[in-house]
């Protein structure tokens, strides 16, 4: 390990934080590609009848290799020189492709799902966000520039695919006129949104990034402007969604911002007649509109809501058309403030499954540049301030909380650390399972959670986060969730097998830092009997505290998930 502080070394982020007793850090644990051929990402792939299909193949390893698929169905294709599916297939169904990749080191195959159908998105869209490192002065040259990154850093042979462009492609009527490219009008004579001077053209720029085989994004607001002030969607919802179909976007995050500002409420929040007084209504109307209008384009736009979290959004953004859709407001690099962000997705696990995610908001890592929240401006362009611990529980809280992973920084100044942290494929296998089960907060203490998901292929995978600021022993005690027999433990971010376990497992976590592993079933291993989804566990823990709970299958746990913590002061 590598004893750092990023916290002296930058700037101090937290009280809790002492800067004078620096904490071990974590170096890098990702394994490098080798040679030999391996696919990975996502095993499956949704898409609706007669749209088109845009995927591609992430497959680590030596080059040139050569790539090929079997079982096509009619209207699908595979550019083998690209990597790429395309076409589009009528005929509803799932229908399994075998992708082969060969080399000179060696040969990898895997099955994979092209489901055609009324869902997209039936694992958490993986890619990236201009707003954390270009903020209000994004260009299209930093957009190709992303797409070129992605490619060059290899990100796109770890599945990561989409490319988006968030506020500021609009003009700006009211802000920065001082600033040319942001000047004109906000629309044709004919209603259709006019990009500023910075992006001449959208529908080259989808064209370039499509040619890469990844998909690309956009940002809009359901009120008159976003919150930067650029042109929104208000009143042009259907017209703005067939033109962004037409320009060939794939993505749109849809944030709520001056809809209900006080200066444009009249005529807008109260919506006579149709809402009333419902909170529940008048906060559903404007996605639902949105949502209509892009489910009835002839191409696949994922919809991403944002509107912070307000009004237990969890529970009805899917009806509404979303796919995914914030949890809360915009996350900073601040552990306390992950920290409140990680507690606050322990009860919205019910709500997440194949298309249809809680989104914690973008990933704080590698270079970024971003003023105060609330705040339009960019600062100077500085190093994440998490310390390698915390961003080892950043990332692996959001993949097995089967969270949107959308990178923040900028992709063409990348170190080390910062892609080994993006490129870990059973990581990522987390995030990406089929199965689409997001984990539960199943064990606590005042040191350490521990958190858990269920795989497709009867796995489970276990975060071990410790809270406090030093090193802290977390256990998975199997009596107490509800699994019996022994286990095959894999240290998921080493890509190491750590020994086969019965009763109980535990380790060593440091200070902040998060342990990911996964449980492959062995010796007599299985749930306990009574209990179908271990993270029911979650439920009964916040009813133990005040009465029995009468489950079969389920045991009170015995103490904290921190081993001695009994004997331990809280920090």
């Amino acid at each position: 390990m590598n004893i750092v502080n990023t916290c002296c070394s930058t700037l101090a982020l937290s009280a809790t934080m002492l800067c004078a007793a620096p904490t071990p850090q974590l170096g890098i644990l990702t394994p490098p590609d080798g040679n030999a051929p391996r696919i990975n990402g996502t095993r499956v792939y949704g898409v609706r009848p007669g749209r088109p299909i845009l995927w591609r193949l992430p497959v680590t390893g030596k080059r040139p290799m050569r790539l090929a698929a079997e079982g096509l169905p009619p209207g699908a294709t595979f550019d083998a020189e690209r990597g790429v599916l395309g076409g589009a297939v009528a005929e509803r169904g799932t229908y399994p492709i075998t992708f082969t990749a060969e080399n000179g080191d060696g040969r990898a195959t895997r099955v994979f799902k092209l489901v055609v159908g009324d869902k997209i998105a039936l694992t958490p869209p993986m890619g990236w966000n201009s707003w954390n490192c270009f903020n209000f002065a994004v260009t299209e040259k930093n957009i190709r520039d992303a797409a070129d990154a992605m490619v060059s850093s290899g990100l796109v042979n770890h599945g990561w695919q989409y490319v988006n462009i968030d506020d500021f492609w609009q003009n700006n009527p009211y802000r920065f006129k001082d600033d040319a490219t942001l000047q004109g009008a906000e629309r044709k004579p004919d209603g259709t949104i006019n990009p500023n001077a910075r992006f001449p053209d959208m529908k080259g720029l989808a064209d370039y990034v499509h040619a890469k085989g990844l998909k690309i994004g956009l940002y809009s607001s359901p009120g008159p402007y976003t919150c930067g002030m650029c042109t929104g969607s208000w009143g042009h919802e259907w017209q703005d969604a067939k033109t962004y179909a037409d320009w060939g976007y794939d993505f749109l995050k849809y944030d709520l911002c001056t809809y209900n500002r006080k200066n444009f409420r009249k005529g807008m929040y109260s919506h006579k007649g149709i809402a009333g007084d419902s909170p529940l209504e008048t906060a559903t109307l404007p996605f639902r509109l949105m949502g209509e209008a892009l489910a009835a384009q002839k191409r696949d736009i994922v919809f991403s809501l944002c509107q912070y979290g307000q009004v237990s959004v969890s529970s009805w953004g899917e009806n509404v058309g979303g796919q995914c859709w914030r949890t809360g407001g915009d996350f900073r690099d601040s552990f306390p403030q992950m920290a409140k962000i990680v507690r606050a997705q322990a009860s919205l696990w019910p709500y997440a499954h194949p298309g249809a995610w809680n989104d914690p908001d973008m990933l704080m890592v590698g270079p970024i540049s971003i003023g105060g929240i609330g705040t339009v401006g960019m600062t100077k362009t500085h190093g994440c301030t998490f310390t390698h611990n915390e961003q080892y529980t950043h990332v692996s809280m959001w993949a097995v909380l089967c969270a949107p992973m959308l990178i923040g920084c900028d992709l063409t100044k990348l170190d080390d650390f910062t892609l080994s942290l993006l490129t870990n494929d059973e990581v990522i296998e987390a995030n990406q399972d089929e199965l689409g089960a997001q984990a539960a907060l199943v064990a606590k203490g005042p040191r350490a959670q521990v958190w858990t998901k269920p795989m497709h292929d009867g796995s489970l995978v276990f975060a071990l986060f410790n809270t406090a600021d030093d090193a802290t022993r977390i256990a998975i005690d199997y009596d107490s969730l509800g699994i019996e027999g022994k286990w095959l433990v894999r240290d998921l971010w080493r890509q190491k097998d750590e020994g086969i376990y019965g009763i109980k497992y535990s380790t060593e976590v440091p200070g902040h830092a998060t342990h990911l592993v996964r449980l492959f079933p062995k010796e007599d291993a299985r749930l306990a009997e009574g209990v179908t989804d271990i993270r029911m566990n979650s439920v009964y823990i916040q009813f133990e505290a005040s009465r029995p709970v009468d489950k079969p299958g389920y045991k009170a746990p015995k103490s904290y998930p921190c081993e001695r913590c009994d004997r331990l002061n809280a920090k």
